[in-house]
């Protein structure tokens, strides 16, 4: 299985002029298709399973940024906690607390985005802006640091409804960052809406499909 080379230079060079990072998402995908794009200049990778993050940490580059996106489970943060470079669920206190904890075992400060609840479907994860705006003692953990927020919109064809969701999740952000000085990365869109996401404020995209093709 091969990627898709033009799609990735075509991306590149479109996200460069916009200065927003590539993270390339490879889960489910083989190592050598990783490899493949490493070949190619890419570092950024995403994974969303712990264990399968694990595997491809130990076979591939030591240079590669390796961004868990999935769903974090607060008794897997051990496992990746010696090489993650950004994760970007973080989705509740109790986790942000495991990561500093583990972060502190290995003698790092690990890099966190909190995940914004932006779609109208309840299958999404994070916070709503109320929660947000009682997270306190966030400056007690001294092993991780929030740098910035993530979302995703709904999964819908509607442009539009989208659109509004990345809007308003930019609008936080910048509201955000009065309270939390480190805020650089908005992480939002992926293979689909990923365009809409850029004109929206996104630092940061999350495309998988493009680049490897369909998940089996």
């Amino acid at each position: 299985m091969a990627i898709n080379k033009e799609a990735y230079q075509i991306i590149s060079k479109e996200l460069q002029a916009n200065h927003v990072t590539l993270v390339a998402v490879s889960k489910t995908k083989p190592a050598e298709a990783v490899q493949e794009l490493y070949d190619l200049g890419q570092r950024d990778f995403g994974e969303n399973y712990v264990q399968e993050l694990v595997d491809k940490e130990a076979v591939l580059p030591k240079d590669l940024r390796w961004h868990f996106i999935g769903h974090l489970q607060s008794n897997k943060v051990k496992y990746i906690a010696p090489f993650v470079h950004l994760i970007h669920g973080v989705d509740s206190l109790n986790l942000l607390k495991e990561i500093n904890k583990q972060a502190a075992k290995n003698g790092r400060v690990i890099d966190c985005l909190l995940q914004i609840h932006i779609a109208q479907e309840e299958t999404k994860f994070g916070f709503d802006e109320k929660e947000l705006s009682e997270l306190t003692g966030l400056n007690e953990l001294k092993n991780v640091r929030i740098i910035g927020l993530m979302g995703m919109a709904s999964f819908s064809d509607d442009m539009q409804k989208v659109r509004s969701e990345f809007k308003k999740l930019n609008s936080i952000f910048h509201d955000l960052r009065s309270q939390i000085p480190n805020l650089q990365i908005l992480s939002m869109g992926m293979s689909a809406d990923y365009k809409v996401a850029i004109e929206e404020g996104s630092t940061m995209v999350r495309i998988g499909s493009l680049l490897f093709g369909a998940r089996v």
